[in-house]
């Protein structure tokens, strides 16, 4: 679909791409942005994922810049002239930068040839992961009324699909979609009292790499410590583990150093590996598109895959107490919002874009406030545009010359002391004069021969002569304020609003454990449902194919049988050969293997007089 979608934005066409995770969404952007005068401004909720591309397309010589809560107002700055004078071909910026006074101005300004809106569904109240400060994007439109607009996704239900291209005002609706089914994907579900063993099968009968997803953090250092245990190498990944730490255990699993990760789902995103072989979901996820997502990174190179779910009866009931845990109460949330801004001395109607370190355990220690409250609540918080949670993404030190050649050479001319250490910056890193540039103090002070305390001196005298600007290095976990702290009083959380994402989301979990739980239709089929592809045939492969193959029936036969067996038993019991003989335009020997099959999978069972009745007990419901 790639070329369809970029010959689309060329064209100048308002487009939603619907493409699946791994089908190569950037290039839609990317490539039309480039062959245009102007420069491409693409919206995206994802930090990492922003400086991911942006170094990615410097690497190949293409100049990008990134906007976000977070950085200092002189980088903001020196990114925004960058845009308005066309020294880059890309802005990314976080929808919430869009609300301000000073990113409206500086479009004004700039050449603007593409509108890139990446993880669309946010912009949707009926999406999974709806966020306020995408419903912006319109008025930004407002400012650039000639520029077209790319939307792009990876997962959509109709409703989704729908609402995007209104709320985002297409000038005409245009959707292109490539279907989301991944034909060398295989889905399993397994119920599984002893899981951990179950695994251990699955790794040692599988070669490649696997990742491995679990909810907490706890449990990806014990599975992974099991696994090395059991000679399967592995390594653990969570939010929660310093940046470098994290940035090395990704490397050595993407190298294929260490072939196993067993990570939260805060791992994945940016991932293009493509020799994932096993994706194995230890608990049951939140959403199906979540799962969809995270299965999806299995077999990008179009090879043969796996994606199981393991799961027992107890999982439901730990999804249920998650669901309820998830949802605080609308004063519980007001009162971690105030207690945030004292904990921060911050003033009402103060902080707005201000960014702050926040350590979860000591606000919580300080406030008296259980962990899981104070953690949903900013959740909500952040959902409804009030702040932001940057998860202590590792931000390399930076350094920008703020004079220009010839005030530099004067400055070396009259103070020598700094001649060679400048010297020294200007030969190892180029483009110091154009942008803000990510710099090593350890490799700096390897090649001066120095202390790396002695570069941090040298970097911050700089700095006080306003030689340079230097901002270095942070990992640490920060809250953002994308609005100025509000009176508790006038904090508006509406009540119709909760309660419209809290039923959501018990839709969404319903839809996990109605997905686990069916044994009787193909796994692919049902996925593909949810998002809205019913005309598709069984994939022959899942757990669910699998058993019905055994069957020797067809699809269609199995299927017409079916139909006719259900309301009968529904309606009252019948005996075998009363069922035989009311469905006789059907083969006895075949009636009786799709019986058999119901029987076995919980569908039918027989009374105290031996007749078959269809199984009385409903699902498990949330």
């Amino acid at each position: 679909m790639q070329e369809e979608i970029i010959q689309s934005v060329l064209d100048g066409k308002d487009t939603l791409a619907l493409l699946p995770t791994g089908g190569g969404k950037s290039i839609c952007f990317q490539v039309p942005a480039l062959s245009m005068d102007g420069l491409c401004v693409v919206v995206t909720p994802l930090i990492a994922l922003m400086k991911d591309q942006v170094q990615n397309l410097k690497r190949r010589g293409v100049r990008a810049v990134a906007i976000y809560s977070g950085m200092q107002v002189s980088e903001i700055e020196a990114a925004y002239n960058a845009c308005v004078f066309g020294d880059a071909k890309f802005l990314y910026v976080s929808p919430e930068r869009l609300l301000s006074d000073t990113f409206k101005e500086n479009l004004k300004r700039m050449k603007v040839n593409l509108l890139a809106v990446d993880e669309a569904h946010c912009v949707s109240q009926w999406g999974y992961d709806f966020r306020p400060s995408y419903l912006k994007i319109a008025d930004v439109r407002e400012l650039i009324p000639n520029v077209p607009l790319l939307a792009l996704t990876a997962t959509a239900t109709g409703k989704v699909i729908s609402d995007i291209q209104e709320k985002l005002k297409f000038k005409s609706e245009h959707l292109l979609q490539r279907s989301f089914e991944r034909k060398n994907l295989t889905y399993v579900v397994l119920h599984e009292e002893d899981k951990l063993k179950k695994l251990l099968y699955i790794l040692n009968n599988s070669k490649g790499s696997a990742i491995i997803y679990v909810r907490n953090r706890r449990k990806t250092k014990e599975i992974s410590d099991f696994l090395n245990k059991n000679n399967l190498k592995s390594d653990f990944y969570h939010a929660g583990i310093e940046a470098s730490v994290r940035s090395k255990v990704q490397e050595d699993w993407t190298s294929g150093k260490v072939p196993i990760i067993v990570a939260t789902n805060a791992f994945g995103m940016g991932i293009d590996k493509p020799d994932v072989r096993i994706v194995v979901h230890m608990d049951l996820p939140e959403n199906l598109e979540s799962y969809f997502q995270e299965a999806g990174r299995a077999g990008r190179d179009e090879k043969s895959s796996f994606a199981f779910i393991l799961y027992e009866n107890n999982d439901i009931q730990n999804l249920k107490k998650r669901f309820i845990s998830s949802f605080p109460t609308i004063k519980e949330i007001k009162n971690v919002y105030n207690a945030l801004g004292n904990h921060l001395q911050l003033a009402v109607g103060s902080g707005k874009y201000q960014s702050f370190d926040f350590d979860l355990i000591e606000f919580c220690e300080k406030f008296k406030l259980s962990h899981l409250e104070v953690f949903n609540s900013l959740k909500f918080l952040e959902r409804e545009g009030y702040l932001l949670q940057n998860e202590g993404i590792k931000n390399p030190s930076r350094i920008f010359v703020r004079l220009n050649r010839e005030e530099l050479y004067r400055f070396q001319v009259e103070t020598p002391i700094y001649d060679a250490f400048i010297k020294l910056l200007l030969r190892s890193y180029s483009g110091l004069f154009a942008e803000y540039v990510p710099i090593n103090e350890k490799e700096i002070a390897k090649r001066s021969e120095i202390e790396t305390e002695a570069v941090k001196s040298y970097l911050n005298r700089l700095k006080k002569f306003n030689v340079i600007d230097y901002i270095p290095q942070t990992s640490k976990p920060q809250i953002v304020f994308t609005r100025e702290r509000t009176d508790i009083k006038n904090l508006l959380i509406s009540k119709e609003t909760y309660q419209y994402r809290k039923q959501s989301a018990k839709d969404r979990l319903q839809s996990v454990v109605d997905y686990v739980q069916s044994d009787n239709r193909c796994r692919n089929q049902l996925l593909l449902a949810y998002f809205g592809e019913e005309e598709t045939l069984r994939c022959g492969k899942c757990d669910v194919c699998r058993e019905r193959n055994r069957l020797d029936i067809n699809e269609l036969e199995f299927d017409n049988i079916l139909e006719k067996i259900k309301p009968l038993l529904i309606s009252r019991p019948h005996f075998l050969q009363e069922v035989i003989d009311k469905i006789p335009e059907f083969n006895e020997d075949k009636i009786i293997k799709v019986i058999r099959w119901l029987q076995d999978n919980y569908k039918i069972e027989t009374n105290d007089m031996n007749q078959l009745k269809w199984f009385s007990q409903s699902r498990l419901k949330l």
